[in-house]
């Protein structure tokens, strides 16, 4: 296993794309935009993230499996129902949603490309390993479930 496969709890990649994209916003003042109520906009992305990225942790609650982003083989249950028939990540998409939010409140240009770097990183350090956990656990349900929902959205 490559060194920080499962290593970094996701929150905490998305803390340090939060504060990254505030040192960018201080450091390149010059690509500084902001949409037509824009905090409206911000508070709306962030309270969708928190509303989808919560939704995901009470399916799993319900499902009795575990919610540790760094131990995935410990899963007891494959959750398939609710907002994992639409994503298989949702407590991700959840992160990313509220990165999107904090991008739009700065209002910067340079900021917004921190999105597409935490889904490259997710998708090869979390995402990817916590895949082979499951279909190592789960087998053809896992693969059937992987075939018919996408991984993001």
């Amino acid at each position: 296993m490559p060194p920080l496969e499962l290593r970094v709890p996701p929150p905490a990649v998305m803390l340090t794309a939060v504060l990254l994209m505030a040192l960018l916003d201080r450091l390149l003042p010059g690509a500084a935009w902001r949409l037509p109520s824009h905090w409206g906009v911000a508070a709306a992305l962030a309270l969708l993230g928190v509303a989808v990225a919560l939704t995901g942790v009470l399916a799993f609650r319900r499902a009795q499996t575990t919610v540790s982003p760094l131990a995935p083989e410990r899963a007891t249950a494959l959750v398939t129902t609710g907002v994992y028939a639409r994503s298989r990540n949702p407590m991700y998409l959840g992160l990313l949603l509220m990165l999107a939010g904090w991008g739009t409140y700065l209002g910067h240009a340079a900021a917004w490309l921190l999105l597409p770097a935490f889904v490259v990183y997710m998708n090869r350090y979390q995402i990817r390993p916590e895949e082979r956990a499951l279909q190592a656990r789960f087998g053809a349900a896992y693969t059937a479930y992987a075939q018919r929902v996408r991984r993001w959205v």
